[in-house]
């Protein structure tokens, strides 16, 4: 599934090659809608310092999570 047909956008980190610093393998991020970025293969993620970044989008897998989780990891 591409990133951009998410609506409810969360990820989860599969790999973070070249970025180790930034990326947690099997972590939940919050992805940021970016047809742009997606037609380039890249997919906008929002990191723990509240910024967004473009990675490659096959460092991800996009997942559905139920409402309850949805709140909670919007506080």
């Amino acid at each position: 599934m591409e990133p951009e047909q998410v609506d409810s956008r969360f990820v989860v980190c599969l790999r973070n090659e070249s970025f180790r610093v930034s990326l947690e393998p099997r972590k939940i991020y919050r992805a940021v809608p970016d047809k742009n970025a997606a037609a380039h293969g890249l997919i906008r993620v929002i990191d723990e310092s509240g910024d967004d970044y473009l990675f490659p989008a096959d460092y991800f897998a996009a997942i559905e999570l139920p409402e309850a989780l949805i709140q909670a990891l919007a506080v």
